[in-house]
């Protein structure tokens, strides 16, 4: 994904005052952004332009799930069963956790419900980007306030020293670092690190345990969040 000066924000609503709203309030802050109202103005925006054809490129998508003509996550496995990694950031009035879990699960980088706040969401949008930003260059040291991790040599440092971690914790960090900024859900985390989904305790505990290793007050965690009923998040790099 390269982005270009103004990233480009393709919102998907069929309600046109969200899009006015939306339209009005990231202009403001400095995005370029195309409107679609149900999933097949949707589709065709995202679809692979023809070769030579000159076409911008999207660089996230704000989504709604109630479309006139199908679901918005119908859009999302659609941009994910082809490779397609643009960031996308839900944008629902479904407030429900197993309707969340399904998004994440289908591959979102973030979900916000209606009403919303345009500073939150900005701030979503713009983690969103730099996620994948980060995913296409491959950073191989991953650096935010003070914690660095470093995926070729497997070091991970706090303020500078070194962090010890057993092999299970290291590889959920870094599967962690590799979604920075990004939800992933418990049963996501248990079948990349464990190969299972059968026993979220024990992910509970080895979040339990990196935390206490790599925060600096382990009761009031600043890099890894909980969603509470989904899963966990890594915080993103401030640039």
């Amino acid at each position: 994904m390269t982005m270009s000066l103004r990233p480009r924000i393709l919102v998907v609503d069929d309600e046109p005052p969200i899009r006015r709203l939306l339209r009005t309030g990231l202009a403001t802050q400095g995005f370029d952004v195309a409107e679609a109202a149900g999933t097949a103005e949707a589709l065709a925006a995202l679809a692979p332009g023809e070769p030579g054809e000159a076409r911008e490129k999207v660089d996230l998508v704000v989504l709604d799930l109630g479309l006139p003509d199908g679901n918005g996550l119908d859009v999302l496995a659609h941009l994910r069963g082809r490779g397609d990694a643009t960031p996308v950031v839900i944008l629902s009035s479904r407030d429900d956790e197993a309707g969340k879990v399904r998004a994440f699960d289908g591959g979102a980088d973030d979900y916000v419900t209606k009403p919303f706040g345009m500073n939150e969401l900005v701030a979503r949008i713009r983690t969103a980007l730099r996620h994948g930003l980060a995913v296409e260059g491959a950073r191989p040291v991953f650096l935010v306030d003070g914690l660095s991790v470093d995926l070729v040599r497997r070091i991970v440092r706090l303020d500078g020293a070194e962090v010890k971690l057993s092999p299970k914790e290291y590889d959920l960090l870094r599967l962690l670092v590799l979604n920075a900024g990004k939800v992933l859900t418990h049963a996501f985390l248990l079948r990349k690190v464990w190969g299972a989904t059968t026993d979220p305790q024990q992910l509970r505990v080895y979040v339990r345990q990196l935390r206490q290793k790599i925060e600096r007050t382990p009761d009031q965690p600043s890099f890894i969040a909980t969603e509470v009923g989904v899963g966990y998040r890594l915080r993103a790099p401030d640039a």
